[in-house]
């Protein structure tokens, strides 16, 4: 007795074998053939049964013969056929009808202005009647080189219909992809790298020099790169600053940076460098005077020892994110080396670094002359009387966390302002004030601060547009290069255009300043300062004014700021080069003029960056100003 299993049961009941044309058409039209057989099977009984009751009539010759009820069933059975026939060919029918209903649409959007295609329909309903190609697992030979071999889901089909084996299958892929990449158009795929070049305040403008081919070209393959030998100081801040952005700043590729004969080494990204690494700098640099390392997260208590004993040139530090050096190794870093240190930058420093080490950092740096403490969370007001200490400061940036008293901040602009030459005071607000206005630390800068190039007073509510004005106005300092006052405005959610006597950097403060230093300013941020009026924009640059050295401004989020305020720059600026204005939803359908770049103009559809191809013509008015060749390039915004 053989071991095998019935059709209905086991794992045999879920094997189905191929099926033929006809047994597709009948399972999808709803025809059963066991309802076939069985009636057939009922008719057949009852001609049997009707047979032997008249048994005995046929043996007399009295009732139909045999022969007889041969014929009639013959003829019922061609009947029947005659009748399914018809009905097959009405379901095949409506099965036509029906695929050509449902790719009417399809061939509509698709095939819209290339004819019709005769013949779709008809090849569409055959595929039902096609024979199924061989399953996975079994043999077949290839249609290219009529291999034998195993096909399997994966398995390409060939030109005539066959299938391909797994090297002509590849072969395959690769042609149909050439073809594919051949017959598409060209599209712009540098949109991604235009924005992270525009958020960098980089701006690229026709062919690029050949300096910068070669300086991308060795970025994009940093990990090939065993020396990049003798190059200036420039290039290769520029390379350092590419490797970084592309996060390809690791440690094999950070020892091209590293040569004897260097003095300066910045990272502008250091995220991925060990803390080996960074020993190797003061081992292999032993004449280092300046060390910039941005986002040195594993810079250490031991790489701080290290550089104490080696680098004895070390003159000029900029860490940011060193987190893992101790307070007292500051303080060691302070009496071992402060009296040769000129520049000190810390940035982002949460767990050490307290008014103790800038206790310290006053007492035994007595030479320094550049100071930048920004976001360093354990520093508080008792740091600013120390920071008051220093005489010899000439550039002092100072962002706090904690809540200063302005007392102590107006003490230190006393103490140290004569000397310095840049100022800059992010955040500096008393949030117990509560008298209104005080513009005591404008009256002390206006005093003392004679000698300042560049200032910054930012994301202040607490100064009035009239103590800007006594700042600017008649100040015996020369007129600033560098002025940023951005989001020095009242901030009040219930009354968003803000008390009739503006608090901030107004109208008033605008015009003093430009009236003062706008000879020379070179770069100006009000950006966020909305008490400045329409009128005093178009005032400012109006025709009759002109801002000689005037080269970036930025007026993001100045309501009032139009299409004749943008115009009106470009014409009182001649040396400009970059207006930023996000958030001004009046700018829109201005012209650029050549070789400036317009950023942030909302009214663009889709654009960010407008780089202007034609000369504006700026004695006709904003409205008629003509651009006959329509060359302006508009670089798209990515989604």
């Amino acid at each position: 007795m053989s071991g095998r299993r019935g059709r209905g049961g086991g794992r045999a009941a879920g094997i189905r074998g191929p099926h033929s044309a006809l047994t597709d058409f009948l399972a999808a039209n709803n025809i059963s053939a066991q309802e076939i057989r069985d009636s057939y099977r009922q008719r057949q009984q009852q001609a049997e049964a009707e047979a032997a009751e008249n048994g005995e009539a046929e043996d007399n010759g009295e009732g139909p013969s045999i022969a007889n009820d041969e014929e009639d069933l013959q003829a019922e059975s061609s009947a029947m056929a005659a009748e399914r026939t018809r009905k097959r060919k009405r379901n095949q029918e409506e099965a036509i009808a029906k695929i050509k209903k449902g790719k009417a649409a399809k061939k509509n959007a698709k095939k819209k202005n290339k004819g019709s295609d005769d013949g779709s329909d008809y090849d569409d309903v055959m595929d039902m009647y096609k024979k199924a190609g061989p399953l996975p697992g079994q043999l077949e030979n290839c249609e290219v080189c009529d291999k034998r071999f195993t096909v399997t889901p994966y398995s390409k089909a060939g030109p005539d219909g066959g299938l391909l084996c797994t090297k002509c299958g590849k072969e395959s892929a690769k042609e149909a992809k050439a073809t594919d990449k051949a017959s598409k158009p060209a599209v712009r795929k540098g949109r991604r790298k235009i924005e992270s070049n525009r958020l960098d305040g980089l701006t690229f403008r026709g062919a690029r020099t050949l300096q910068q081919l070669c300086i991308d070209t060795l970025a994009k393959h940093a990990d090939d790169i065993e020396e990049l030998g003798e190059m200036p100081e420039p290039i290769m801040n520029k390379l350092s600053e590419i490797f970084s952005k592309k996060r390809a700043m690791k440690s094999n590729t950070f020892k091209l940076f590293l040569q004897p004969d260097l003095d300066v080494v910045a990272i502008h990204e250091a995220a991925y460098l060990e803390t080996e690494d960074y020993d190797q700098i003061f081992a292999i640099v032993p004449h280092l005077k300046k060390l910039s390392l941005r986002n040195c997260c594993q810079f250490k208590d031991s790489n701080v020892g290290y550089m104490i004993e080696k680098a004895k040139d070390l003159v000029d530090i900029q860490l940011l994110g060193a987190n893992l050096v101790s307070n007292d190794k500051w303080v060691d870093l302070f009496i071992a080396r402060g009296h040769d240190l000129r520049a000190l930058k810390l940035e982002w420093l949460d767990a050490a670094f307290d008014d103790q080490a800038v206790e310290a950092l006053t007492t035994f740096c007595p030479n320094l002359e550049r100071l930048k403490l920004e976001r360093c969370k354990q520093i508080g007001p008792d740091s600013i009387d120390a920071i008051a200490r220093l005489e010899k400061l000439q550039h002092l940036t100072l962002c706090y966390q904690k809540v200063i008293p302005r007392d102590r901040v107006v003490n230190l602009i006393a103490n140290v302002g004569p000397n310095l030459r840049t100022l800059c005071l992010e955040r500096f607000i008393d949030p117990e004030n509560e008298d209104g206005p005080n513009d005591d630390l404008l009256d002390v800068i206006h005093k003392t601060c004679t000698q300042l190039s560049k200032l910054r007073f930012s994301e202040n509510n607490e100064c009035s547009d009239a103590g800007y004005v006594n700042l600017f106005s008649d100040w015996s300092n020369p007129p600033l290069r560098y002025i940023d006052v951005n989001s020095t405005r009242d901030v009040d959610n219930s009354n968003p255009d803000g008390p009739e006597d503006a608090v901030g950097f107004g109208s008033a403060g605008f015009h003093a300043l430009m009236q003062h230093s706008g000879s020379k300013l070179e770069y100006l941020d009000v950006s966020s300062c909305r008490h400045i009026s329409h009128e005093q924009f178009a005032h400012i640059f109006s025709p009759e004014h002109t801002w000689p050295c005037l080269r970036e401004i930025n007026l993001s989020f100045c309501p009032v700021v139009d299409t004749e305020v943008i115009a009106g720059i470009f014409r009182s600026c001649p040396q400009i080069k970059k207006v930023v204005t996000f958030g001004c939803f009046e700018v829109q359908d201005v012209v650029v003029p050549r070789d400036i770049v317009l950023i942030g103009a909302p009214r663009a559809q889709n654009a960010i960056e407008q780089f202007g191809q034609v000369v504006m013509d700026f004695q006709e008015e904003f409205g008629e100003v003509q651009n006959p060749m329509g060359m302006n390039r508009i670089v798209p915004v990515m989604s």
